[in-house]
């Protein structure tokens, strides 16, 4: 067998020959007639030439027929090249010239073999692009996950249920922007470089800035500069786009991640509750023609109304702890006889969440709403009382998609609660919110009530699709240099 250096430079000394015997195998100007799924679709009524392009995927001789399998973006079609019929000089040139991965242009006419597959009979043909490396099929495959992720032009190339996935996904993105402007919100564009981070607990990405020599943030969230949004008399926005945050990367998480955040103007978390029930279950059914998908070997439907469940309510059931009887030590301490890893100087609220994420969110399948987070977990939410606060998560097979409530918009609670966790982050807390005084100030200009949504469109897909990791839908996940 021929090593990947020798078939490479094989194929550099064809492109040499190509162009000496006048024939660009690069060239700038391509015909088409046809796209090949409008080809086979409508095969018996097409008499004419066709004009075809496409890349070859196999070539099979036998004697003085030759039969090629090609694709465009569209299907694939066989193709046949018949000594008889192009000449034996032509023959021979297409047998010494041609490779598996090239693209071509084949014209010729329409026939069904004896088999009934539906062919061309090429009459002309040259190549538009040559290849110079062998298609993986034929060299080593792509069996090993991660080279699966390096090269994934590869992946989509043989896996059509791979290029599926992410077809799904551009159409899941196509059917959400559809719905949020047939719902009234106006979609707008914020700083993705922030000199101070907010709106999430996460650990920021950190870089500089050489014009203005200042250190800048990639941020982890657009949801201070969408409210910001609604002070300046805007009533619903929303923002498609990426986030960063420098954390583990696992089946649910990855370090940059694409976001839908949207904000509500003179709504609550009630009403936007019903709205994300409405949204996902007609984008699912716009995308996939049905409510009812498979993930991870269980049935989930997205039809009927998702069942509510307090957070409390879960974890006294999966753990007996009791929120509102202990205090923060004593919660710790269960945390601990627990066996859960609790972030340095987290506080009550959050120490609650890692058990509630190890204990209670594994458990639920079907899409739920987990609400009533308690108060401090989200300090750019309203207090429903004084121990909870006006909020929502959607559960779905034990994975968080959205996380959605109330804002808050009292300027001097927002402050002092920023100042608090300013004082988590300074103790320790990495994840803490930080102060921003702009944003404060902001809201001292007032800022109607409203209600706030975020949803990681990653995840959502890779539950739709029945993919086992975040990275399966993402196109190019970074990943660590093979060396």
């Amino acid at each position: 067998m021929s090593t990947l250096d020798e078939i490479r430079q094989n194929r550099i000394e064809k492109i040499k020959k190509l162009k000496d015997l006048g024939s660009n195998p690069y060239p700038i100007e391509i015909k088409r007639s046809h796209e090949i799924k409008n080809i086979l679709d409508n095969f018996n009524l097409i008499k004419e030439e066709v004009v075809l392009v496409g890349r070859i995927k196999t070539i099979r001789s036998h004697g003085a027929l030759t039969f090629i399998d090609f694709e465009d973006g569209t299907g694939k079609i066989q193709g046949l090249i018949a000594k008889d019929k192009i000449g034996e000089n032509i023959y021979q040139f297409f047998l010494e010239m041609f490779d598996i991965g090239d693209f071509i242009q084949a014209r010729g006419t329409l026939f069904e073999t004896k088999r009934g597959e539906k062919t061309i009979q090429i009459s002309d043909c040259k190549i538009i692009g040559k290849s110079l490396r062998p298609l993986p099929e034929k060299w080593h495959g792509i069996k090993d996950v991660e080279e699966r992720f390096r090269k994934r032009y590869l992946d989509l190339m043989f896996s059509p249920e791979v290029k599926n996935n992410f077809i799904i996904r551009s159409n899941f993105i196509k059917e959400l922007r559809n719905f949020l402007n047939e719902e009234g919100f106006l979609e707008v564009e914020t700083p993705i470089l922030q000199t101070l981070y907010g709106g999430a607990r996460a650990k920021p990405f950190k870089t500089h800035l050489n014009a203005m020599d200042i250190d800048v943030f990639l941020r982890i969230s657009p949801e201070l500069y969408l409210k910001r949004l609604l002070v300046g008399g805007f009533e619903k926005v929303y923002e498609i786009g990426k986030c960063f945050r420098n954390e583990g990367v696992d089946k649910m998480h990855n370090p940059d991640f694409t976001m839908i955040e949207f904000y509500w103007a003179y709504a609550d978390y009630k009403e936007l509750m019903k709205l994300t029930e409405k949204m996902l279950r007609n984008i699912v059914k716009n995308v996939l023609g049905t409510t009812e998908i498979e993930y991870d070997g269980q049935k989930i439907s997205f039809s009927g109304e998702w069942e509510r469940i307090e957070f409390f309510a879960l974890l006294e059931k999966y753990t007996g702890i009791k929120y509102e009887e202990l205090n923060e030590d004593a919660l710790l301490s269960k945390a601990k006889k627990l066996g859960v890893d609790v972030p340095e100087g987290a506080d009550k609220a959050n120490i609650a969440d890692e058990i509630y994420k190890k204990y209670c969110r594994p458990n639920i399948i079907q899409p739920t709403f987990v609400i009533h987070h308690p108060k401090g977990f989200q300090p750019l939410a309203k207090e429903l009382d004084e121990n909870k606060l006006a909020s929502f998560a959607l559960v779905i097979s034990g994975a968080e998609v959205v996380n959605a409530f109330s804002e808050l918009n009292d300027p001097i609670e927002q402050e002092n609660r920023l100042k608090n966790q300013e004082k988590l982050f300074t103790g320790g807390f990495e994840e803490a919110q930080r102060s921003d005084e702009d944003f404060v100030e902001a809201l001292e200009h007032g800022m109607p009530p409203a209600a706030g949504f975020g949803m990681g469109i990653d995840r959502i897909v890779s539950i739709i699709t029945d993919s086992n990791s975040l990275r399966e839908v993402i196109l190019f996940p970074l990943m660590k240099d093979k060396d």
